[in-house]
């Protein structure tokens, strides 16, 4: 494998990046950037589907959204750990594709696994630029790399971000892209046991808060994000 992403998306289960980062990687493939996504775990805790049917919908999401790469580092979904084989797993991943941008789960959520793999990310990206943190990829000793900037996306828990991104154009094809995860989100077809994402509440939940960042900008919909270190512009008129 030889190309460079712009971007990586990292998610604790596969449908975390589409709920919340989707309709900015739209925006950034619509913008001619390239985009990837890392899955940490199967998902295979859930209530609903199988680790099958998860694979096919990521599958579908992934084309849906036009992104280049995506990857599952089969991590255990329910009980993800902050070890030195996880990490090293993700420091493969990043020196792999060298992006520039790397976005991960939120710093805390309501499930576990989201604020560990927040940190696990984070972790990774600091090792990765590491000389003596030692990995290799089909046999091939990699380089040391890391990201210019990691951005962690807002989940199901409220976290005031520290910068928005409009993504009023891309809404629609942002939901196609969750509703992929056919077992997992509102079907009237689907059959299996009521969870607190399988509703169509749910989905009118999504629709409020992307409103909610977007009254803020003056736009329809947004996504928020929070940073790890202070933000910096060229020129005043570059804020919005």
């Amino acid at each position: 494998m030889q190309f460079k992403l712009d971007i990586l998306a990292f998610g604790a289960h596969p449908d975390d990046v589409e709920l919340s980062a989707s309709g900015s990687i739209l925006k950034h493939i619509a913008q001619g950037k390239s985009v990837g996504i890392v899955d940490l775990t199967q998902g295979e805790m859930g209530s609903r589907g199988t680790i099958e049917t998860r694979y096919e919908e990521a599958k579908n999401a992934a084309d849906i959204l036009g992104v280049r790469y995506r990857h599952n580092l089969k991590m255990e979904d329910g009980y993800l750990e902050n070890t030195k084989e996880n990490l090293l797993k993700i420091v493969e991943q990043i020196r792999l594709l060298k992006p520039e941008i790397v976005l991960a789960n939120a710093i805390e959520d309501r499930h576990p696994d989201h604020a560990k793999g927040s940190k696990l990310v984070s972790e990774a990206c600091f090792l990765s630029g590491l000389v003596k943190v030692e990995t290799s990829y089909n046999g091939i000793k990699q380089e040391a790399y890391r990201p210019k900037a990691v951005y962690h996306y807002i989940q199901d828990r409220y976290i005031k971000p520290d910068f928005l991104i409009d993504i009023s154009e891309f809404y629609e094809q942002k939901m196609q892209s969750i509703l992929a995860y056919k077992t997992q989100f509102y079907n009237p077809g689907e059959n299996g046991p009521k969870t607190p994402i399988s509703g169509q509440d749910f989905l009118d939940f999504l629709s409020g808060r992307m409103s909610e960042m977007g009254r803020s900008l003056g736009v329809r919909f947004a996504e928020g994000f929070t940073v790890e270190r202070t933000l910096g512009v060229e020129s005043l008129f570059e804020l919005k």
